[in-house]
């Protein structure tokens, strides 16, 4: 019995120090915030030479006035651009141009992307790029794009005096797609050769990939629907093509966007298992094989192959953190190579004397970024695998702070379903139930788009500030965000909207059974769909969510565009009853716009994404309806706002926050920090 009396006494003493510990760290000021945090808090990496293990970035000479996209050839030769909707490439050192296509227009656009190829199959980062260099510097690939019969557009500009129309081809659901051709040039110009493809038919095709060799362009085809796809080997120098792989999914298909190449084939991932595994598939396309185990991977990126193994990234372990693996080859043998609980980023594999060195970025919600590298000996043996930390970004004052620091929990669905949330609770909460906290929600929502994830956050001032004036900050993902593989997403096929409220409310409901939480002062935000889910929140589920600031809603899936849309929703002449479902107008009516209920909108005249169509019928719909809500729009402003628009937007958001949430007026230093 005594033993147990001294375990229980050291037990408590032990509480009592940590807390005694905990309430001796340091609260960061209003002040600190605003201006500027504590330097030991966290270090920042010397801007010298590039990190150990990381290449230089070649620079770029300014050589075309007014080029665009101008891309180096594997030997640094050359380099290859586009200019008023042509291809061109240039020679580095003897200046000569060589132009490649001749019919570049309005509507006719070479080597430039479409506006929805861009924007939904090459995505952000191509910057409309769609060329590509043979390995061999010899040859360029390049999509050509026919927008006459893809609708007009018309985006206001109201700047001087008369103001202006800009005329984009934009493909909404339902209407004609741009007609593509692939094609092939010698880097000493002469004609096309053209991929042999039927370019009038309703028809994508993906991110395409030389071969190492140079002899065979990887092409993916889907049709209208995107429960299709071929993937083809093309010859480029006839143009002729042949049949490697076909997929067939009941609900939609993604894209191949990564491929590694071998001499004998090469290494893709596909999902049809509802997790993503890692295949090898042979050139001849007789030869296709699964390596991994069949687990639940998801987020896998192929990062090398040598003889041995294959390395790559997963989440696999746990659906918000990104680890390392290998595949032994001869064997299909799955091993983690990294470790700990961690989220791995920024991976790179490099084959160096003495053995492989794996080159990474890792953190969780509680750890600051630590760059490393794991040391792998070339016997391959991990258990020999050592790992030497390069930069540690936590400061050494770091622990003497109180810092704002999210924490991961799980959700059960009212259908049985396990979702990750992370909370950030207020700096020093009272949880007797005494003292109410009002919770501020962040959301996005789409497919394939998880929010949630075991990575630090670092010590930003907008979750330091809500922390240190006492709201609860909660980010909620869905069924179809990842963590539940492709099945999970399948669930909102033809019906999106629907089961994401459901989602966002049973994650509300979960904090509402705790007594410090104040279940009428919860307020939500998103914007693009996560604007589209914080107007159905606040109408449609505003018995839970009061409050919303939406910015770039989609108000009916009708006005956005064919690829995305149809991907989920298929056309609105297929699916009239899902589409009528899924638009916020029918949801409206429960919203009271008062002191109780209110939402904030906004919305960019020059969103070229989600029109500030979708603002208008929003806004015609509430005024129909007599309802009362905030409304700022952003004069040519895009699908984010920039400059003097986000600072007005962002210290309006806090003005919204501090009204309904905290029914304070906003304090005077947040209008000085945002001057």
């Amino acid at each position: 019995m005594r033993k147990v009396i001294i375990a229980l006494f050291t037990l408590a003493a032990f509480a009592a120090a940590t807390q005694a510990q905990a309430q001796q760290k340091i609260r960061l000021t209003d002040e600190q915030l605003v201006s500027r945090i504590p330097a030991g808090i966290l270090k920042s990496r010397p801007v010298t030479a590039p990190a150990a293990g990381m290449p230089a970035v070649a620079e770029m000479p300014q050589l075309v006035e007014g080029w665009v996209n101008p891309t180096w050839s594997p030997d640094r030769s050359k380099i290859a651009y586009t200019l008023n909707n042509d291809l061109y490439s240039i020679d580095v050192f003897s200046r000569e141009i060589v132009r490649h296509t001749f019919d570049g227009s309005d509507i006719i656009l070479n080597g430039y992307a479409s506006w929805v190829y861009y924007e939904e199959i090459f995505g952000r980062a191509s910057r409309y790029k769609a060329f590509w260099w043979s390995p061999d510097s010899q040859m360029l690939a390049y999509y050509r794009f026919d927008n006459s019969k893809v609708p007009m557009f018309p985006i206001y500009n109201s700047t001087g005096q008369h103001g202006s129309i800009n005329e984009t081809r934009y493909p909404k659901a339902g209407d004609p797609n741009p007609e593509v051709k692939v094609g092939f040039v010698s880097v000493r110009g002469g004609e096309t050769v053209w991929a042999d493809f039927d370019s009038s038919l309703d028809q994508y095709f993906g991110i395409p990939f030389w071969n190492s060799e140079g002899n065979r362009f990887m092409v993916s085809w889907m049709d209208r629907s995107q429960d299709n796809l071929v993937l083809y080997a093309v010859d480029p120098t006839y143009g002729n093509k042949y049949k490697v792989y076909e997929e067939h999914q009941d609900t939609w298909i993604d894209w191949m966007d990564q491929m590694l190449f071998t001499d004998k084939g090469m290494y893709i991932v596909r999902d049809m298992s509802m997790w993503q595994q890692i295949y090898f598939l042979s050139y001849d396309g007789q030869t296709f094989r699964q390596l991994t185990d069949g687990g639940p991977n998801w987020s896998i990126r192929l990062l090398s192959v040598d003889k041995k193994y294959l390395y790559y990234t997963a989440k696999r372990e746990s659906s918000v953190r990104n680890d390392i693996y290998r595949i032994t080859l001869s064997d299909s043998k799955v091993e983690r190579v990294s470790r700990g609980e961690y989220n791995y980023t920024s991976v790179r594999v490099s084959e160096e004397d003495g053995g492989t060195k794996i080159y990474a970025s890792l953190s969780n919600l509680s750890t600051p970024t630590q760059e490393v590298v794991f040391n792998i000996p070339r016997s391959g043996n991990l258990s020999r695998m050592t790992m030497d930390v390069l930069f540690d970004s936590k400061g050494p004052d770091f622990d003497l702070y109180e810092i704002a620091v999210p924490e991961l929990v799980y959700i059960t669905t009212r259908d049985g379903l396990s979702l990750p949330a992370t909370v950030i609770w207020p700096i020093g909460m009272d949880r007797s139930g005494a003292v109410k906290y009002p919770v501020k929600v962040n959301i996005y929502g789409g497919p394939d788009s998880p929010q949630v994830l075991d990575s630090w956050k670092g010590v930003t001032f907008n979750n330091q500030w809500w922390a240190n004036h006492g709201v609860i900050q909660v980010v909620l993902d869905t069924r179809s965000s990842g963590h539940l593989g492709k099945a999970g997403m399948n669930q909102v096929y033809r019906k999106l909207s629907v089961l994401e409220l459901q989602d966002f409310i049973d994650g509300i409901f979960y904090f509402r059974q705790f007594p410090y939480v104040n279940e009428k002062k919860v307020g939500i935000e998103g914007f693009s769909y996560g604007g589209t889910m914080s107007v159905l929140c606040v109408t449609a589920g505003n018995e839970y969510f009061q409050y919303a600031i939406a910015g770039g809603a989609v108000a009916d899936w009708r006005l956005y565009d064919t690829h995305y849309t149809e991907r989920y929703m298929d056309t609105p002449q297929d699916n009239p009853e899902g589409y009528a479902a899924a638009a916020v107008f029918d949801r409206l009516g429960s919203y009271k716009g008062d002191r109780t209920n209110m939402l904030r909108y906004t919305h960019g005249t020059g969103d070229d994404n989600v029109h500030f169509q979708n603002g208008l019928q929003i806004i015609d719909k509430m005024q129909e309806l007599d309802k009362d809500f905030e409304l700022m729009i952003y004069p040519q402003g895009m699908h984010g706002y920039r400059g003097y628009q986000s600072t007005q937007s962002n210290l309006q958001d806090y003005r919204f926050w501090y009204e309904y949430l905290l029914e304070q007026d906003l304090p005077e230093i947040l209008r000085e920090r945002f001057k």
